[in-house]
């Protein structure tokens, strides 16, 4: 289902084909035919890093291909009650149809796979409720409630190394350290600041200890952070480098034959996961799986999650 606004006046909501023929219908009956005439769409923050694209490439090819002018609605425009972003498309009657067209299958699409993403994450730590980390618009469906009159085994903790811009230290920390002593009561996690790897470092390496619910709850907070701060830009996507590390005897599950698996496990996440082949585990017989990616291509592609059962069956050989 989708919402548009015609000529900042009729509101729309309907489902895709219905949408895009009545937002053609209230165009062409508007009475400033002759102008271009302002078709406003409403979306949820989430998705609207995906909808820009990489240094706007995504919505730069949408006017080009459609032929129109598309302007999005600053950040500072968000609150906690309105967390949408206003999509204004300016052309003719059939352009700015088919730009709608365009914005909305790239919404859906990235709907459907934040959706996929959530439901494998509730699937992997029965009870988490995805909607109170306030990371997903809250009228979202589709996740699945918690497991009732089963006793979960106590998930083991993991650490991930989250690689972040070093001026976004600060930020990160809060005054007095308070942010950070915060964050890690909020997330039930240890987090960490290591220090800068030399003087002229671009980023920072933030330590996060703590089971999967954890990780999950401390890193949605440092990605939104980031965003909130304005360390990234207005038409980017906040997208971090993670590195985790697994079992030697995994890390070749991870990769596939051929390297078949990590290929369709980055089709899927659209998330970089790079298991560097000639590495040396270290004391602990592990090596390091780096991903990179924005939060919830991240959460689904990581290793310690797709190789829970790789690694049981490892232990019962």
């Amino acid at each position: 289902e989708g919402r548009a606004t015609v000529a900042e006046g009729l509101p729309i909501r309907s489902t895709p084909p219905t949408l895009r023929s009545t937002c053609k219908l209230s165009l062409s009956t508007h009475p400033r035919v002759t102008d271009d005439i302002p078709l406003k769409i409403l979306a949820h923050n989430n998705f609207v890093g995906r909808l820009i694209g990489k240094e706007g490439r995504n919505l730069k090819k949408i006017e080009q291909d459609t032929d129109t002018k598309i302007t999005i609605s600053p950040l500072q425009d968000l609150t906690l009650y309105n967390p949408e972003r206003t999509i204004t498309v300016k052309g003719s009657i059939d352009t700015c149809a088919k730009a709608e067209e365009e914005i909305m299958k790239k919404i859906r699409e990235s709907y459907e796979n934040d959706i996929a993403a959530m439901n494998l994450q509730a699937h992997l730590i029965p009870g988490l409720n995805l909607n109170a980390l306030g990371l997903f618009p809250p009228s979202s469906s589709g996740i699945p409630p918690p497991t009732v009159g089963v006793a979960p085994q106590q998930p083991e903790s993991e650490t991930v190394h989250l690689f972040i811009p070093a001026l976004a230290v600060g930020a990160i920390i809060g005054k007095q350290g308070q942010h950070i002593k915060q964050l890690s009561r909020f997330a039930g996690a240890s987090i960490k600041i290591a220090p800068p790897e030399g003087p002229d470092a671009k980023l920072r390496m933030v330590i996060i200890t703590g089971p999967p619910e954890a990780q999950f709850k401390a890193q949605g907070r440092i990605y939104g952070k980031l965003k909130e701060e304005n360390f990234f830009g207005p038409k980017e996507e906040v997208k971090l480098e993670a590195h985790i590390k697994v079992p030697s005897y995994a890390a070749g599950r991870v990769i596939g034959k051929g390297g078949k698996t990590v290929n369709e496990l980055q089709n899927l996440t659209s998330a970089e996961v790079v298991v560097p082949r000639d590495q040396t585990p270290d004391e602990n017989d592990q090596v390091v799986v780096k991903i990179t990616g924005h939060f919830y291509a991240c959460q689904v592609a990581h290793p310690p999650k797709q190789l829970i059962q790789a690694v049981q069956k490892h232990k019962a050989a």
